[in-house]
């Protein structure tokens, strides 16, 4: 009888009953050691763990001696994240691929440079032969991120120098990555849907290598290969937002730590993707999606703002969605007045939506935006104030796009690549030791007692 290893077990149970019981702290021994739970304090700042110059994340200024809440600032390379996109903008280009430049090399390049790096970035635009048959297609998964993590590790296997982690090589291998990401993700979820489940059509679409990445995802992912221009660029512009975001957060930690260790270029990147995966990180605007969904399922009137709160005070009394108390991309980690990639992506959201006829899904949006935390502050006690996030509205962004939900999270990892690959770099050049935080053991002492006497 053949064995179904995915199966739990009533041996198993009672195993991991032993486990929970057995592993669990009890809570006031953080407070009583002074151990900040998930590298943060009370008031959700993290604990200082490294120094970087790739990003810088400004929350907060001092006033009167006091460090108070101020409207959310993002920098690349010492460069306002506005100022970037505002400048991309004006010149009606795609910039994703520029501000990877910025985030690795440390500066704006010129035309040529930037045209030279596109060039190269083209160049690698492609997979080793026999790739997507021997890999992506004979062992699908039901989940893309596993899909990419899975097809990163293989690519060591087609490295002939995988372990030399000199700069200059570990520089050609994460170029490789970020030109390749997209298609691996594209081609992962083609294999999904095909053999998985069960579509009729499955089509492999090559990248075009004079094209952005934003236009290769589009081009790859849909049948007739059409794409708009405005469709385009809010995703360029989704790659840009979502590219860095500090050394702090679990992923890019994630790359910070694994790097230390003098490991190689794809297995640090593939810990990072499973850091990513998470719904607490990468997933969350997932979260956002089926909120919305059973918001247009249950409020009748869309725009009646006194329904919409109402619902809303369920939601955060564990009353309706998913009775988890939380509003989805409400809320950050850091931002507390304002996450600035939210505000710069909304007026393009907003056009997206004029485009594809959604102008009454925005304006719920829009509404749930500028309520949910005045329902939140009135519903718990609050260290900081609460906004609206970049999650809330790249879901939104992407369902308009045609783009499947089993894309949100590699699309994430498509423009975060550039960012794990500027901190690899950078732990590589000035990390000299291995990262290594303290536990405190708070376990009781025993006695050994032999096999016969228990």
């Amino acid at each position: 009888m053949k064995r179904d290893y995915s199966c739990v077990t009533p041996e198993i149970e009672t195993l991991a009953a032993l486990c929970s019981a057995d592993d669990r702290i009890d809570p006031a021994l953080y407070v009583q050691h002074q151990v900040n739970r998930g590298l943060r304090d009370l008031n959700g700042n993290g604990v200082l763990t490294g120094l970087t110059e790739i990003s810088e994340i400004k929350a907060k200024h001092e006033v009167d001696g006091q460090m108070t809440p101020c409207a959310g600032e993002l920098y690349y390379r010492g460069y306002d994240i506005r100022k970037l996109t505002s400048g991309i903008t004006a010149d009606d280009r795609f910039g994703f691929e520029e501000i990877t430049y910025l985030l690795l090399f440390g500066q704006l390049p010129d035309k040529k440079a930037l045209d030279d790096f596109r060039t190269l970035l083209g160049g690698y635009r492609s997979l080793p032969s026999s790739f997507v048959r021997d890999v992506i297609m004979k062992s699908p998964s039901r989940d893309m991120m596993n899909s990419l993590a899975r097809s990163v590790l293989m690519l060591y296997s087609y490295d002939r120098n995988a372990d030399d982690t000199s700069v200059p090589n570990v520089l050609r291998q994460c170029l490789q990555l970020i030109s390749m990401f997209p298609l691996l993700s594209v081609y992962g979820y083609q294999a999904y849907d095909y053999y998985i489940r069960g579509n009729d059509s499955f089509f492999i679409h090559e990248p075009d290598p004079n094209l952005s990445t934003s236009e290769n995802i589009l081009r790859m992912l849909r049948l007739n290969s059409k794409y708009s221009k405005l469709e385009a660029r809010i995703l360029d512009l989704a790659l840009i937002l979502h590219a860095e975001h500090g050394g702090g957060n679990n992923s890019t930690f994630t790359t910070h730590v694994v790097t230390s260790s003098g490991t190689d270029t794809y297995s640090a990147i593939a810990a990072a993707l499973g850091s990513l995966k998470g719904p607490k990180h990468g997933g969350a605007n997932i979260k956002v999606t089926h909120m919305f969904r059973d918001m247009k399922e249950n409020i009748r009137d869309w725009a009646d703002r006194d329904e919409i709160e109402a619902y809303l005070q369920k939601m955060v009394r564990r009353e309706a969605f998913d009775r988890s108390g939380l509003i989805y991309g409400i809320g950050h980690a850091i931002y507390s007045v304002s996450d600035p990639r939210a505000q710069i992506f909304k007026g393009f959201v907003e056009a997206l939506s004029v485009e594809k006829g959604l102008e009454k899904e925005f304006a719920l949006y829009s509404a749930v935006e500028e309520l949910a935390p005045k329902v939140i502050v009135r519903s718990r006690k609050m260290y900081k104030g609460v906004s609206a996030n970049v999650d809330f509205y790249s879901g939104f962004v992407y369902t308009m796009l045609g783009i499947p939900e089993e894309l949100f999270t590699p699309i994430f990892a498509i423009a975060r690549i550039s960012g794990w690959s500027a901190h690899r770099i950078e732990e590589l050049v000035n990390g000299n030791k291995i990262i290594r935080p303290a536990y405190l053991a708070v376990s009781p002492r025993h006695e050994y007692v032999p096999l016969e006497a228990r």
